[in-house]
C-alpha cells in the first residue's frame, strides 16, 4: 500500500534520523544531552502527529513506511 505522508511528518522522523547519527558520533557529554532531548521531542511528534489517526488499523504498517521513506531519503 502507498501512503501519502505529510511533509511535516516526513521532515520530522529525517531530522529524527540525523539527530541520531549525531548522537551516535558525538562524546561531548553537554552534546549528548542536547541530543537527547532533541530525539524525545521528535519522537512526540512523531508519534503523536495527527495523521496517524486518518489510517486506523494500517498504522503499524505506515509507520515502517514512514521510517523507510524518511531513511532512504537522509541517506542520498
Amino acid at each position: 500500500m502507498t501512503y501519502s505522508f505529510p511533509d511535516d511528518l516526513l521532515q520530522a522522523q529525517r531530522d529524527w534520523y540525523t539527530v541520531y547519527r549525531q548522537l551516535a558520533g558525538t562524546a561531548n557529554a553537554s552534546q549528548t544531552t542536547v541530543l537527547r532531548r532533541t530525539l524525545q521531542r521528535l519522537s512526540v511528534r512523531i508519534s503523536t502527529h495527527p495523521y496517524w489517526a486518518s489510517i486506523p488499523g494500517r498504522a503499524p504498517a505506515a509507520r515502517l513506511e514512514l521510517k523507510r521513506s524518511a531513511s532512504d531519503a537522509v541517506r542520498r
